[in-house]
C-alpha cells in the first residue's frame, strides 16, 4: 500500500490484487474519517469501500494491476469515495434497481450501496471505470 495526502481533505491510496486488500481499503478508510473527524457515517463508509474494493478486485483489477482509493470530503461536508480500476466498462455495475435472485450468492453489493449512500455512479477512465459513492457527513 502507498498512501499520500495531496491537500489536507483529500487522500488516497492504492492497493494490490489481492484479497488482503479489502480489509486494507476499509481500515484506510476508517482512520481518514477518524482524522479528518468526520465519522458519523464511518460503517456505512467502510461498508461501501469493502463493496466497491471486493468488486473491482473480483471484476475491473487484471493480473498484475491494482485499484486506487480516494477520498474527498469537501468543505460542505460531503464526503465522496472513488474506487478505480482499470477493467472494462461497467463490468460488475449492475443497475441498483434490478432484483437479485433470492438464492443468489452474489449481485447484493451495489443495491446496498445504493442504499446507504446518498448517492452512487460509474465515471469514465482511461483504461478502466471510477465507481464512487457520496455520503452526507456533516
Amino acid at each position: 500500500m502507498n498512501a499520500q495526502t495531496q491537500h489536507p481533505h483529500t487522500r488516497e491510496a492504492f492497493y494490490r490484487r489481492d484479497r488482503r486488500s479489502v480489509r486494507l481499503a476499509r481500515k484506510f478508510a476508517r482512520q481518514t474519517l477518524a482524522d479528518w473527524e468526520a465519522a458519523e457515517r464511518g460503517e456505512d463508509v467502510a461498508f461501501c469501500v469493502s463493496e466497491l474494493a471486493t468488486n473491482a478486485l473480483l471484476h475491473g483489477v487484471p493480473a498484475g494491476r491494482g485499484f486506487l482509493l480516494r477520498l474527498v470530503l469537501h468543505a460542505e461536508g460531503a464526503l465522496r469515495v472513488e474506487v478505480h480500476d482499470s477493467g472494462p466498462g461497467e463490468v460488475g455495475c449492475p443497475d441498483p434497481a434490478r432484483e437479485a435472485d433470492a438464492d443468489a450468492e452474489h449481485g447484493r453489493g451495489l443495491l446496498l450501496v445504493a442504499a446507504l449512500a446518498d448517492k452512487w455512479g460509474v465515471g469514465e477512465r482511461n483504461p478502466g471505470k471510477i465507481v464512487w459513492c457520496e455520503f452526507l457527513v456533516r
